[in-house]
């Protein structure tokens, strides 16, 4: 078993590296904790991604706080979802600290153009290879393709669909099996665990109210609301906080949310840290003037009422996972939900791959259906040149992660440059 000191580079290793949204982190980290250092079985992988995506919150991370948990407890969950926030919580400080100063920093777009198209070939490595492990039964594919039609073409909510096809399987059972051991879970551990995570998310939010400036608190109390309805991801939760931050409170302008999303997508970590971007410049505004060390503050309270309540989703309902792989019916709710988190991921890839390769897109609707589609004459030949690159360094040639990611920055950055 390896121990926690010998893990604590791997999951920085994961937090540095997990560039281009929930996909391409699923997919690294599938790639790392799976496949090379073989920390959780397939089927516990899997587990765990099909229950943290009923959750409210980054996924990716959530899955990253379960792995450590499985591995090591308390003490591996936050070691391995704190290290997979704060390289990029680090970065968006820096940059929101450089927007606030100085505006836009086109220049790591041509970076980012390299390592999207390496996350892009890492995402389809990792669907082609969750769809071998979870798609088992004929059943399983049907449900995979509804998931995907129901979010490609319809837009319906993930966490509905996941919840569908997860009833579906709770009523149509499973044979048990008996080499599954029933796995005890005490509700009293559990309402342990709630109550000292609600504590640690709301006593020092609490105790802002009675600081010098209000704003702090209203910024905890705002984002703390919005960990709780954050299903879907940044972009499902955009359109939430645009109407406030933007409209309601007026700690920021729309094409400034925009960019803010834009930072989101160019740094390692969950994309949800746009939130930060938000909360930094509302405290750095809050005073008349610009004050950087108000906006850090404010960051770090985003930040806490933003992934404190991930950590009690995921330490409450962790034990649980393992309990509902010991019961026949709910294991078969599971893998059902498991053949529509491929749907899920296909969506995913297909969206990744569509605003990585074109820089133009549109909506196309056909009877009730609505369907994102590339206006084809604005293809990326940098991004496709890359994209060719990394398939060859890590499908062919079987490089690792980080030498795909280093090349195709680098070749990014060159092209960025040169075209």
């Amino acid at each position: 078993m390896t121990s926690l000191r010998d893990a604590l580079p791997v999951w920085a290793k994961i937090g540095i590296l997990s560039f281009g949204g929930p996909a391409a982190q699923i997919g690294l980290m599938h790639r790392i904790v799976v496949d090379e250092n073989r920390w959780l079985t397939e089927r516990e992988y899997l587990n765990a991604l099909s229950f943290c995506m009923l959750l409210p919150g980054p996924e990716a991370m959530q899955v990253a706080t379960y792995c450590g948990w499985k591995m090591h407890g308390v003490r591996g969950g936050l070691t391995a979802g704190l290290l997979f926030v704060l390289p990029g919580a680090f970065v968006i400080l820096a940059l929101s600290m450089l927007y606030a100063l100085v505006g836009a920093v086109p220049a790591w777009e041509a970076v980012f153009t390299g390592i999207k198209a390496a996350a892009m070939v890492m995402v389809f490595e990792a669907l082609v290879k969750v769809s071998k492990k979870g798609l088992k039964a004929r059943a399983h594919w049907i449900i995979a393709g509804l998931a995907f039609l129901a979010l490609f073409a319809f837009a319906l909510p993930f966490p509905l669909v996941v919840l569908a096809a997860g009833l579906y399987g709770l009523a149509m059972g499973g044979e048990a099996d008996p080499a599954n051991a029933p796995v005890t879970v005490k509700p009293t551990d559990t309402l342990r665990t709630i109550l000292i995570w609600l504590a640690i998310w709301w006593l020092p939010i609490g105790a802002l109210a009675f600081g010098p400036m209000p704003i702090f608190a209203e910024i905890g109390v705002f984002f703390s609301k919005l960990a709780t309805v954050t299903f879907g991801g940044a972009y499902a939760v955009l359109a939430y906080m645009a109407q406030d931050a933007v409209h309601a409170k007026g700690w920021l302008s729309a094409p400034e949310m925009i960019d803010g999303l834009g930072l989101a997508e160019t740094t390692p970590g969950p994309l949800i840290l746009v939130t930060e971007f938000v909360g930094f410049l509302a405290g750095a505004r809050a005073d008349g003037a610009l004050n950087l060390w108000f906006g850090t503050f404010a960051a770090v309270v985003t930040l806490w009422a933003t992934f404190a309540p991930c950590f009690l989703w995921v330490f409450a309902g962790a034990p649980y996972i393992d309990w509902i792989a010991s019961r026949h019916r709910l294991r078969a709710a599971l893998a059902a939900i498991t053949a529509a988190v491929v749907g899920v991921i296909l969506n995913l890839s297909i969206w990744f791959a569509i605003h990585t390769l074109f820089t133009e897109t549109s909506d196309l609707t056909v009877g009730w259906m609505q369907v994102l589609a590339p206006d084809v004459a604005s293809l990326n030949p940098l991004a496709a040149m890359l994209a060719l690159v990394a398939g060859i360094l890590l499908l062919w040639m079987k490089h690792g992660v980080l030498l795909t990611l280093a090349t195709c920055a680098v070749l990014g950055f060159l092209g960025g440059v040169l075209i």
